[in-house]
């Protein structure tokens, strides 16, 4: 791998440091000049990461959110082509998350490939095109989330919701015979990508 491959990767790790002392502006600054980066550069992913209006909050005052925003600033200062997050929503809550899955998404449609690890196996149905189950080191599963739900969803069933608050669980071959009185809705049985796993390895995720 060469020196330009390299200018070509960003990281987000679960060790991430930051100088506390220093303002939010001036932690990316120190790494955009190592790029060889204008300041330009740092006002433009602090838009991206929706925290232009923090810029001068020095770090240590930063909430977890906007701490985990500021890696991932920190990641995007050199516009890489390859982007690797280990866990990048761990700890945070659903609003902070759900904006980091909006960035991420945002990153992919502009062409930015995305190596994602987690343990939040909704997050990772939710923002994997293809994703790999692991278990102690072992790949033990590969495929779309849809492929591998749809591997396993081998007892074809679905839950049907009725006005009053009543719930059926039926084959699937009985919809056709199905009383529509009163029916709210259908949904399919499918299993989740966490079920699968502990299927696959007797052991729960420890998100």
């Amino acid at each position: 791998m060469t020196s330009n491959d390299l200018e070509q990767i960003g990281i987000v790790s679960d060790t991430s440091g930051f100088y506390e002392k220093m303002s939010l502006y001036k932690n990316l600054l120190i790494y955009a000049k190592l790029y060889g980066l204008k300041s330009d550069r740092v006002n433009q992913v602090l838009q991206q990461v929706r925290l232009a209006d923090a810029k001068d909050i020095i770090a240590e005052k930063l909430s977890t959110g906007m701490k985990q925003r500021m890696f991932l600033a920190r990641a995007l200062l050199n516009a890489p082509k390859i982007l690797f997050l280990d866990e990048p929503t761990s700890g945070l809550d659903p609003t902070t998350s759900k904006m980091i899955h909006t960035l991420l998404e945002e990153l992919k449609q502009a062409g930015t490939t995305i190596f994602l690890t987690t343990h939040d196996m909704n997050e990772a149905t939710v923002l994997c095109d293809r994703l790999s189950l692991l278990n102690k080191g072992n790949l033990i599963e590969y495929g779309s989330p849809q492929e591998i739900i749809q591997k396993y969803h081998v007892d074809k069933k679905v839950r049907v919701g009725y006005n009053d608050g009543r719930e059926q669980i039926l084959p699937f071959e009985e919809l056709a015979h199905l009383d529509t009185t009163d029916l709210m809705v259908v949904h399919s049985c499918e299993p989740t990508l966490e079920e699968i796993f502990i299927k696959l390895t007797g052991e729960k995720l420890d998100v």
